[in-house]
């Protein structure tokens, strides 16, 4: 399948089965995935791997962020969750906002191999994911940011197509206006 093919097919799978890859099969979608643009070559992301009672730990802190008595049941929709971290790195050269970029791009592009290589995935995020339970929970120091969490798991049959919309690449696609004279 080329690059292509895999961005037109992708979608987003919010129902996962309860299998999901090894650690072993997820290390060479990472380090694909870690090509992305990096401008000065940062690496300003990290990820972390959620898997069985971690799962729990995480939803007792969504609890602790949201006010609530009871821990949230929403990590238990997949067997496995990735959280993604803007992982800032001093830089005279290269602003938050570009560092934060090459992180999200890390993610969406491990989602689109997760998702080639027949894994359901979803990214998840929500206003809890910068509180200071969910940090805590996820051991970030003071110069990293959550991103959210790719959902992880197998692709159940699906009875119904996506609801996406294709695309309308010709209306995203605008010129540079001309300079008034």
């Amino acid at each position: 399948m080329s690059a292509l093919d895999a961005a037109l097919s992708r979608q987003s799978w919010s129902k996962v089965t309860d299998v999901a890859p090894t650690r072993e099969e997820l290390l060479p979608l990472i380090a694909a995935a870690g090509r992305v643009a990096d401008h000065s070559s940062l690496r300003p992301w990290r990820l972390i791997e959620l898997r069985g009672d971690d799962r729990l730990v995480l939803g007792s802190a969504i609890a602790e962020a949201q006010g609530d008595e009871r821990p949230s049941s929403k990590p238990l929709r997949a067997p496995l969750l990735i959280a993604v971290v803007a992982s800032f790195r001093k830089s005279d050269k290269v602003p938050h906002w570009e560092q934060e970029a090459t992180a999200a791009g890390v993610a969406h592009t491990l989602s689109l191999l997760l998702d080639e290589a027949g894994w359901g995935v979803i990214w998840r995020t929500g206003g809890h994911t910068r509180s200071t339970p969910i940090a805590t929970a996820h051991g970030l120091k003071k110069n990293e940011e959550l991103l959210g969490w790719l959902y992880v798991g197998g692709k159940p049959e699906r009875k119904k197509p996506s609801r996406r919309d294709p695309v309308d690449a010709d209306a995203q696609l605008t010129r540079m206006p001309s300079p008034a004279l």
